[in-house]
């Protein structure tokens, strides 16, 4: 299997959904092949090593109801609330997150930004940009318009990042505060505004098989410039509390399967990265991802850049 549908991909051809859900279903004895694949993959299509980190510039007290996440005014989390953080705040964690990626996002709790905190975002961006002006500022800022995005855009903003967190078809027991549309919207948003986009899911949510095919499905379809791959670290208090977190070995199926989906593209491990990998953080890349989130993430913790490095270096010697 995994000569057939090497060859295929390298040769130009694509990955139907039966191949993907069949690829799912693979027990751990194909632990070998499935590294094949995506390292094969990898390797040809997408020998560039990318880093980025974050900010978590307002945190808390959302009003929508996304069933993982602590931030959501719907569950009981004690998590430190806070309103948009200044100019100069934000900025300062740019110029200390600078040498640790090349992208650098700023992200946003909540439905969409008040005008009043967009235009302070476009002022930070556009401070960030002076004085860095070789790092690229990326913002996760919700549900936007065409007109908001086009503002960023003018400020200097490089990327929007927004995930469609799960398939279209299992996005309402995920969320019903806002629809799957919406999310799909706001990234075609970004792209009529020019901006590069970030998008991907989460995985871990209760979906099957099928519902993760179709998830990477409708992210290629998106035609995205990096796709973020996040794994589920159950939170008490949220809805998803008792969830299973995904095994190591279904995150490899994942990040493998993602690349021969869109072979060309930024494949990017994020969140749970460290609690699904654990000491195995090396099999991100043997499966096929050609970029991970470094540093701390939004209510959870990260890894050290500086071991991340360590690890780069590994398969890239001149990383730098």
């Amino acid at each position: 299997m995994h000569l057939q549908l090497t060859d295929k991909i390298l040769n130009g051809g694509s990955v139907s959904k039966a191949e993907a859900i069949e690829f799912l279903k693979l027990d751990n004895s194909h632990l070998h092949e499935i590294i094949y694949i995506g390292s094969a993959l990898r390797n040809h299509f997408r020998k560039q090593i990318t880093t980025c980190t974050i900010t978590n510039a307002k945190n808390g007290k959302c009003t929508e109801n996304c069933a993982y996440c602590a931030q959501s005014i719907h569950h009981k989390v004690n998590v430190d609330c806070y309103e948009l953080r200044n100019t100069e705040s934000i900025v300062k964690d740019a110029k200390l997150n600078n040498k640790y990626g090349q992208f650098f996002s700023i992200v946003c709790s909540g439905r969409s930004p008040e005008k009043n905190e967009l235009e302070q975002i476009c002022e930070t961006v556009n401070d960030i940009n002076k004085e860095l002006p070789e790092l690229s500022v990326c913002a996760s800022l919700g549900i936007m318009s065409v007109e908001e995005l086009l503002k960023l855009k003018n400020a200097g903003l490089k990327r929007c990042h927004h995930n469609l967190e799960s398939s279209k078809n299992f996005f309402d027991k995920v969320c019903t505060t806002h629809t799957y549309e919406e999310r799909a919207q706001t990234v075609k948003n970004a792209k009529t505004a020019g901006l590069e986009t970030c998008v991907g899911g989460l995985f871990g949510l209760g979906e099957n098989t099928e519902d993760r095919a179709d998830l990477l499905f409708e992210v290629k379809e998106l035609d995205p410039n990096a796709v973020p791959l996040n794994f589920l670290v159950p939170v008490k208090g949220t809805k998803l509390e008792n969830n299973k977190p995904v095994s190591m070995f279904e995150a490899v199926k994942i990040v493998a399967l993602a690349r021969m989906i869109m072979p060309t593209k930024d494949i990017k491990v994020c969140g749970g990265r460290l609690e699904v990998f654990k000491d195995s953080q090396a099999l991100v890349f043997l499966a096929g991802a050609s970029s991970i989130m470094t540093g701390n993430l939004l209510t959870v913790k990260g890894r050290k850049p500086e071991e991340d490095f360590e690890l780069i270096k590994e398969f890239y010697p001149d990383y730098s």
